[in-house]
């Protein structure tokens, strides 16, 4: 295996002469679990760990490396290694990180396409949809939706369903597949591209490790059935996990996401829900809000049938989380200004006294 088998490419290279990293070895992210990492060579996998200096210099939880970054490693005991840099990511996928208000959580890094594996059974949902398309698009990310068991449908339900989701995402390849019965599975196999990196992204359940078995033609992760008692996916991925497929292609397995909470996606909003933000453009105020304005183009296009009006509700519950979000960092970088300030003006009083 060569390491463009990974995904490595002449501009990563170019960095790493820049930096005078040609020292080090290069590896790819495959796997982490809290803080411990498993890094791919062309020759080896190894047991990676960040060194100090790389922990210290971090200044949030996304300068620490990620499933799908590259980084410079240095051998330093049997099939171990230590981390000691993270090399530029080309995409990043990011959600808010659950619990933490104003804090982002990557997802994955480097990525080329996106599958969002949705099940048409239990809890089929286009405004679930439409949020992972909005971090995808935030990410610069290529989306494919997926809808998995349809041979729990007949053709004209599935005919319907398609129709649905088509109708309120726009340019988003949709492809149908059963991992059961295998149907559109190898449709799905000969669109993935050798060298290029995908990302399952989807809710427990709903068959992402699975497809991701059917997709390696051999049991690679371990999958579950549905909890009888709450009809909900159990988590089977415990930690996101990188896999290089027979035909070149790369692809990344998630732990199922129940909650795919919204930060600074302002590009992405505008990408998901361009309807919306081609008629605010004629909108009577440039700071319309599109709820209650007198002479929001908006609200009048909803009134004509031309924006369905859930997808309208689903934008506007985001564009409050984003908001929300981006008013929990901005006063986090206040008080960290402010302690900052009171530190210096203590260090100051103390070195007065001195003298």
């Amino acid at each position: 295996m060569k390491l463009e088998d990974l995904g490595y490419t002449k501009e990563l290279e170019n960095y790493r002469n820049d930096q005078n990293l040609d020292s080090f070895g290069v590896g790819r992210v495959i796997s982490e679990h809290k803080e411990r990492y498993i890094v791919k060579t062309a020759e080896h996998e190894y047991d990676g760990e960040i060194t100090g200096n790389l922990r210290f210099s971090a200044q949030n939880r996304s300068d620490f490396p990620a499933v799908g970054d590259w980084v410079a490693i240095a051998e330093y005991d049997d099939n171990k290694a230590l981390i000691y840099a993270v090399f530029p990511r080309k995409t990043s996928i990011e959600r808010q990180a659950v619990g933490k208000q104003g804090e982002k959580q990557i997802i994955a890094t480097n990525i080329d396409f996106a599958f969002i594996v949705q099940a048409v059974d239990r809890d089929f949902n286009i405004n679930r949809i439409e949020r992972y398309l909005t971090i995808c698009n935030t990410s610069n990310v290529e989306p494919v939706i997926i809808l998995n068991k349809i041979d729990l449908l007949n053709d004209a339900e599935l005919t319907n369903l398609v129709a649905k989701v088509e109708e309120r995402v726009k340019h988003v390849p949709v492809i149908t597949i059963s991992n059961e019965s295998g149907k559109g599975i190898e449709t799905l196999r000969e669109s993935i591209l050798k060298g290029k990196t995908y990302c399952l992204l989807g809710s427990s359940g709903v068959g992402k490790s699975s497809l991701l078995n059917n997709l390696a033609n051999k049991q690679q992760m371990k999958t579950d059935g549905i909890s009888v008692s709450t009809n909900k996916g159990r988590h089977v991925t415990s930690h996101r996990e990188l896999l290089v497929l027979e035909n070149g292609g790369i692809l990344i397995d998630n732990p199922g996401m129940r909650e795919v909470g919204i930060a600074d996606s302002a590009s992405g909003l505008e990408m998901t829900f361009d309807q919306i933000a081609e008629q605010s453009k004629k909108c009577r105020f440039k700071d319309c809000t599109h709820t209650s304005e007198i002479g929001c183009a908006v609200i009048e296009a909803i009134e004509n049938g031309e924006i369905d009006k859930s997808s309208y509700e689903n934008y506007l519950k985001m564009e409050l989380e984003k908001e929300h979000f981006e008013s929990t960092v901005a006063e986090r970088r206040k008080k960290d200004k402010d302690f900052g300030k009171m530190l210096k003006n203590y260090k100051k009083d103390v070195n007065k006294k001195k003298y």
